[in-house]
């Protein structure tokens, strides 16, 4: 029976395409200064903003208190950000396996590959294991994945025809890490 809750962790890491790269560099590399990470991520310096600031308002995240100039500031994984962040570099290492580049998720690709590796086959019980997620939201992503080859869509021929959502080799790699 699969299950009818969505990981909350990965809701959270999806909750910025950028997260997932940046928590696995910040724990590779032990911290990072700002213009080091926007060389090693290839971010602007808006996204790179943004993506802090939505982490460190998660509480992964954080100034390193003890680190040299206010103006370049350094960047470390609290207690928590350490936690997510073993996720993150598990994900992230399946994303580069299967040529996924960085930031190429949506906020639903990692729920989605997820809901769909533990039985969720159909849009419906996606739709209701991830329900914050709008419909236009899921079929997006569910699209996004298709196109990545991460997806397969099967169209069952029944009165209404109805659709049947699988996961690719590719996907499967990805859903192994979201375990």
């Amino acid at each position: 029976m699969p299950s009818s809750t969505p990981d909350p962790l990965l809701i959270q890491l999806g909750s910025h395409r950028w997260l997932v790269p940046l928590l696995a560099d910040l724990a590779a590399h032990r911290g990072a200064r700002f213009v080091e990470l926007i060389h090693r991520l290839g971010l602007s310096r808006d996204s790179l903003t943004r993506t802090l600031d939505a982490a460190a308002t998660i509480g992964w995240v954080q100034r390193n208190p003890g680190h040299g100039h206010p103006l370049r500031p350094e960047y470390v994984l609290t207690e928590a950000g350490t936690a997510a962040a073993a996720r993150a570099a598990t994900i992230n290492e399946a994303q580069v396996a299967i040529g996924l580049p960085p930031g190429a998720a949506t906020r639903w690709t990692l729920p989605l590959v997820a809901g769909i590796g533990a039985g969720h086959d159909r849009f419906n019980a996606l739709s209701r294991l991830l329900a914050p997620a709008t419909p236009r939201a899921l079929s997006q992503g569910l699209t996004a994945l298709g196109e990545r080859g991460l997806v397969r869509r099967e169209v069952i021929d029944m009165r209404p025809p109805t659709s049947r959502y699988d996961l690719t080799e590719r996907g499967q790699v990805l859903a192994g890490a979201c375990r």
